[in-house]
């Protein structure tokens, strides 16, 4: 039986790297970039980026939480604390990272059911077709934008600050 898509982002609930329930009230007012992220990608060194962008914008109110993936040609094998140890020691991550999540099929979490169907990529396409696919979503709430992998994070600053 399928899981009912959250009616809002505000609806949901994710787990923390570190095993910590949190509820998306908690990021109520502030700017989300939303990123299906792994370790073993070519694609993994946007994590400097994101950080980059998160050390910028913070202070005025950018949350970048970044969800593994182990969904696209397995590059994101390892465990909660590799993964974390991984992002600190590598790319210095300082943003919320999340627990290891399927972002699609059945088993996908109920924050990427609701992602896709906010924000569907190209033609239509709910499916997330690889790592660092990223969303933008506004202060309110909304889905503002789906960003596509290649899109770098750097590329996003304009966008981010016509939100902040």
């Amino acid at each position: 039986m399928a899981v009912e898509t959250p009616a809002s982002i505000y609806d949901v609930s994710a787990t923390s790297i570190d095993g910590t329930p949190v509820s998306f009230k908690t990021y109520k007012d502030e700017v989300l970039l939303i990123v299906n992220t792994a370790s073993q990608c070519g694609f993994t060194p946007q994590y400097q980026g994101l950080q980059a962008l998160y050390d910028k914008y913070a202070s005025q109110g950018l949350v970048i939480l970044g969800f593994p993936c182990n969904q696209f040609g397995q590059q994101e094998p390892g465990n909660s604390d590799q993964i974390q140890s991984f992002c600190e020691t590598r790319f210095g991550v300082s943003f919320p990272l999340f627990q290891k999540i399927e972002v699609n099929g059945s088993n996908a979490h109920p924050l990427y059911q609701y992602l896709r169907k906010a924000a569907p990529g190209i033609f239509g396409t709910e499916a997330i077709k690889w790592n660092f696919t990223k969303f933008l979503v506004a202060r309110n709430g909304n889905v503002v934008k789906r960003y596509p992998p290649t899109t770098k994070p750097e590329d996003l600053e304009k966008d981010i600050q016509s939100l902040l």
